[in-house]
C-alpha cells in the first residue's frame, strides 16, 4: 500500500508529487488547503515513506495505476478531486480519463514535451540530479542550512529555493536517493504523451510556471492546443516545483480548480496571486 496521510475537512483531494520527490512537498500549501479540503498526500512507489518500487513486468505507468486504484478502494474514495505536480499532473489527468476523479488540476504536467531530444534532456537532468545529490550527502545538511547552498541544490526545479525550509531541503534530497530506483526506472521508458482527449464533466485546470526549467513554458502552450477544453493558466513567477515559490497563489489555484470555479485566463491568476 502506497504510504499517505490524511487532514482536513471538506471534500476528498488527492494530491500528487513529481518524480523523485515526496508527499511533503505540498506541506507549503497543506496548511491553506486543509480548512477547504479533505487531504490525502500520497508518496508514490519507492519514494518517501511507500514501499519500495517494484513493478513485476508492468510498465511504470500501469504500476502506478494499480497502486492508485489499490490506494482508493483501501481508503473508499469514488472519483475525488486529484492535484498533482509533475508525473503527478500525468497522473492525475489519467485518472480523470478513467474516470476516477471528479476534478482535475494540473502543475506543469509530464506528458506533453515532443522528440527524442527532449526526453535527452530530462534524463540526463534527473540523472545528474541523482548522482550528485548521493555524491553530496555528507555535505548536504551544510548546503542546507544556507539560502545561497539551498539556491544551489534546488533552483533547477523552483524558482525561489530560499523560500525551502532547511529542513525540508535536506529531507528532499535524501528522498530523492531513496527514490532514485524509481527515477531510473522510469526514466528508462520513453512512452509518456497524454494523447487522450478529456472526458466532459470532469474540470480540468492546467497551470505552467513562468520560470519552469524541467518542463518549459513551451510545452504549456502545447498543452493549451492540445487540451482546448481545459482551463489554462501561467503561473507567474514560479518554477517547475511551484508550492513554495508562491503557495498562496498555489492554494488558491487549486481551490479554485477543484470547486469547479476555473480561473479563465492569466490576467484572472494574477488578480488573485
Amino acid at each position: 500500500m502506497l504510504a499517505y496521510e490524511r487532514f482536513g475537512e471538506g471534500a476528498p483531494l488527492v494530491l500528487i508529487h513529481g518524480l523523485g520527490h515526496r508527499r511533503q512537498a505540498w506541506y507549503p500549501v497543506a496548511h491553506l488547503l486543509a480548512p477547504h479540503r479533505d487531504l490525502i498526500l500520497v508518496d508514490l512507489p519507492g519514494h518517501g515513506a511507500s514501499p519500495d518500487f517494484e513493478p513485476r513486468g508492468r510498465s511504470f505507468r500501469d504500476y502506478l495505476q494499480d497502486e492508485f486504484a489499490a490506494l482508493y478502494a483501501h481508503l473508499g474514495l469514488e472519483r475525488p478531486h486529484v492535484a498533482g505536480n509533475s508525473l503527478g499532473g500525468l497522473i492525475a489527468l489519467e485518472s480523470a480519463v478513467r474516470g476516477q476523479s471528479s476534478s482535475v488540476t494540473a502543475l506543469s504536467p509530464a506528458g506533453f514535451w515532443r522528440g527524442d531530444g527532449y526526453m535527452a534532456y530530462i534524463k540526463g537532468l534527473f540523472n545528474l540530479g541523482v548522482t550528485v545529490t548521493s555524491v553530496a550527502r555528507p555535505v548536504i545538511p551544510a548546503l542546507a542550512w544556507t539560502g545561497a547552498g539551498r539556491t544551489l541544490m534546488y533552483s533547477w526545479i523552483t524558482a525561489r529555493p530560499g523560500r525551502i525550509e532547511r529542513r525540508a531541503a535536506v529531507e528532499d534530497a535524501r528522498a530523492l536517493v531513496r527514490a532514485q530506483a524509481a527515477v531510473r526506472a522510469a526514466l528508462s521508458e520513453t512512452d509518456y504523451a497524454f494523447g487522450s482527449p478529456l472526458p466532459d464533466g470532469v474540470p480540468v485546470t492546467i497551470g505552467w510556471g513562468t520560470r519552469d526549467r524541467v518542463l518549459c513554458p513551451s510545452q504549456g502552450r502545447r498543452a493549451r492546443k492540445q487540451l482546448p477544453g481545459a482551463t489554462h493558466a501561467w503561473l507567474p513567477g514560479c518554477g517547475h516545483v511551484p508550492m513554495s515559490d508562491r503557495p498562496r497563489l498555489i492554494a488558491d489555484f487549486i481551490l479554485r480548480g477543484s470547486a469547479g470555479s476555473l480561473l479563465p485566463d492569466q490576467e484572472s491568476l494574477t488578480a488573485v496571486s
